[in-house]
């Protein structure tokens, strides 16, 4: 009876697992990026090709997939190019312990210039840079390296004026550079309403971690794109606690796998999460 059971080996173990947590971590990277379609969409194409060589003994048909297998790596590379170099950078990320207090300030004066933004419908394109640089980018507008105030930053998108158009690039509660050029989204899943400027937020997003805060000059709507996603119609609170729940992180080492899980998620009840979050962090400083 013994004879006829099988124990695992704890070498087979050790690979279950590791294949387990590469397979999770991989589709928790591309969960809500537009590749992730595309590679449920080759992963079903693929099975069912296999399944069909086997079942009909479709050699030839098995003998091309064989080997055009050798270049799918290749075109994995070429398909999915930013969300490899975004989970490449999450893991290079590591633990930075800024000051807090600045960070604090900065949310405070971001968070009071785009309500007054906001209030006046005028038109605003922030981004706060995080662990990826934005350098390349900075390079399209003109460098300012200046404190982050309300009254500069409403300034500088007020109408007719030379910096209005582009956008704001925040580093180090800097205020590194305006006027910047940011690049455009092309997500087919984005309300078609959506203008140039919300478009800009969500593509500087889909290549940084940065955090993007947008006002539409149209309907004084606050909107804030991070990882890809884009999610209106926030008031001053709910902005404040979103910005504070990802900007002072930094209180706490995490490690790289911790933050990019709980970084992904820009749903309404991704960002309850991070209100969640915050709510306990405040409490426990007090």
């Amino acid at each position: 009876m013994w004879d006829s059971i099988h124990f695992i080996a704890p070498g087979d173990l050790l690979q279950i697992l590791v294949l387990a947590f590469g397979y999770y971590y991989i589709f928790l990277f591309f969960r809500g990026t537009r590749g992730a379609p595309v590679l449920v969409g080759l992963i079903l194409v693929i099975t069912v090709l296999l399944g069909l060589t086997q079942v009909f003994s479709l050699n030839a048909l098995n003998w091309l997939l064989r080997r055009i297998s050798v270049f799918l790596g290749l075109a994995l590379l070429i398909i999915f190019q930013p969300e490899f170099r975004r989970a490449l950078a999450e893991l290079g990320r590591q633990p930075v312990f800024s000051a807090s207090a600045g960070r604090r300030t900065t949310v405070d004066h971001v968070v009071r210039a785009v309500v007054t933004l906001a209030e006046q419908r005028v038109g605003a394109l922030i981004v706060l840079e995080r662990e990826i640089g934005t350098r390349a980018i900075q390079e399209t507008g003109t460098r300012l390296d200046a404190s982050v105030t309300p009254e500069l930053l409403a300034s500088i998108f007020f109408p007719h004026t030379p910096l209005h158009d582009g956008g704001v690039i925040i580093r180090d509660n800097r205020i590194v550079a305006a006027g910047c050029v940011f690049p455009l989204s092309h997500n087919p899943d984005l309300h078609k309403q959506l203008g140039t400027r919300h478009r800009a937020a969500v593509g500087i997003c889909e290549e940084t971690d940065a955090v993007a805060v947008v006002v539409s000059e149209e309907t004084g709507t606050i909107s804030v794109s991070y990882r890809g996603r884009l999610s209106r119609g926030l008031d001053e609170e709910r902005l404040r606690r979103f910005l504070a729940a990802l900007l002072l992180k930094g209180q706490k080492a995490e490690s790289a796998w911790q933050r990019a899980r709980e970084q992904l998620d820009l749903t309404p009840e991704g960002i309850a999460k991070s209100e969640k979050m915050t709510d306990k962090e405040q409490s426990g400083a007090e």
